[in-house]
């Protein structure tokens, strides 16, 4: 099956999305989840899979595609492009040959002069600009809510951070003349819903954020042109916040007046108003009771362990990630005694302050046995980890410290 029949079975929903002899080759392989239990059953379908363009990635949905960059891709601060995580909402996916016609149209009742641009149009027109960034589901990690919640059980492997190449957003919006009044913009990608009563993937940003110098246009990531499932030709990025607002494949910006009244902003990616702490509030969107989520809290992710491997007592490595939702990442620390004593690790090359931080501690010595090693990540704000999970019914931000046990010989 070439990369369009694969595309094409993806939007038609083929049941020939199985990949084929990979995919069932794989089914027996079991998937290493450092740190926690996810809900049964997850694991028998959380197979190693491969995707047009990618490594073997978790599976945890084929329709639409939902695969999880494994444990082993974030020994780095850059996550690779072949082995970074994929979500969709919607499983109408266009095929590659019908992205090559892509344009933007910029428009709505906010700007004076509606346009449209091609690919070519953008990197020709405004000055083409890098940032280094995390992009993280919204759910990343729900997998290990308590009860658990309704949606795709991600583990920890829901987000990536790469390099993204593309046009500041706001040198777009002001060419076409945004209006006085504006309050939000209206994003819309190319992909469709399969069915007629299935809301269109659109989301929107307060006009404050858009207009931010850290938001771009993106065409490229890791110096290389966006991969289709990352959505090629052009994405939004939005450092600092969740991936729900980083529209894949967009071909629409509506600057508006009024908020944005659709189902993925006013039903779905909310959270309890007051329960977390954000830089940027979202009041067009607010009710009495949720706010949309934002900004992603302060995180951290031991990369090189997993439950109830064997070090040695004499003296081992920990490594590991940290990241935030932009203030950058002030102190890692490490526990070798579950919790009762704290060692600063080691932080590595900043890239920048919306990026995976890297960091590691090596470990003198410890008593043998069963150990529990833990990493806590404090932002430069003063924000850490949490102790205990905040619950919340959709399962996101999921940022508790976490947990190792080892055995130590």
């Amino acid at each position: 099956m070439d990369r369009r029949a694969i595309i094409k079975a993806l939007g038609a929903g083929s049941a020939a999305f199985a990949l084929g002899p990979l995919a069932r080759s794989l089914r027996a392989q079991t998937i290493a989840t450092p740190g926690a239990l996810l809900p049964a059953g997850t694991l028998d379908e959380a197979i190693l899979d491969q995707l047009p363009g990618k490594q073997k990635l978790i599976k945890l949905s084929y329709r639409p595609p939902n695969y999880e960059t494994p444990l082993a891709a974030f020994g780095h601060a850059v996550t690779p492009n072949d082995q970074f995580f994929v979500r969709y909402h919607l499983a109408g996916l266009r095929e590659l040959s019908d992205l090559k016609t892509w344009s933007l149209t910029i428009g709505g009742d906010a700007v004076d002069r509606p346009a449209t641009y091609t690919l070519d149009d953008l990197k020709h027109n405004f000055p083409v600009v890098t940032v280094a960034a995390v992009c993280q589901c919204s759910g990343n990690r729900r997998g290990f809510s308590t009860p658990h919640v309704p949606g795709v059980q991600w583990g920890y492997g829901a987000m990536g951070s790469a390099t993204w190449t593309g046009v500041r957003l706001k040198d777009v919006l002001a060419k076409s003349g945004i209006k006085t009044g504006a309050v939000e913009i209206a994003l819309n990608g190319a992909d469709l819903p399969v069915l007629e009563e299935t809301p269109d993937f659109q989301k929107s940003l307060p006009i404050d954020r858009a207009l931010d110098r850290n938001v771009i246009i993106a065409f490229a990531m890791n110096g290389e042109p966006l991969p289709l499932l990352n959505g090629y030709p052009a994405r939004l990025v939005v450092p600092g916040w969740t991936a729900t607002y980083w529209m894949k494949h967009i071909t629409t910006i509506d600057v508006r007046q009024k908020p944005f009244d659709g189902f993925w902003m006013r039903k779905a990616y909310r959270v309890p108003k007051g329960m977390f702490a954000t830089d940027f509030a979202f009041a067009s969107q607010d009710d009495d009771k949720t706010t949309p989520i934002t900004q992603i809290l302060v995180n951290s992710l031991i990369t090189n362990l997993t439950d109830h491997m064997q070090v040695s007592a004499s003296g081992f490595t920990v490594k590991g990630i940290a990241w935030d939702g932009g203030h950058g990442i002030r102190t890692v620390e490490v526990s070798v005694d579950g919790g009762n004593h704290w060692t600063h690790a080691k932080l590595a090359k900043d890239l920048g302050r919306f990026a995976f931080r890297e960091w590691g501690l090596e470990v003198a010595g410890s008593r043998p046995g069963p150990i529990t090693v833990m990493a806590r990540a404090t932002a430069v704000d003063g924000s850490t980890q949490v102790d205990r999970l905040l619950f919340n019914p959709a399962g996101y931000h999921n940022n508790v410290v976490q947990k190792i046990p080892l055995i130590a010989t």
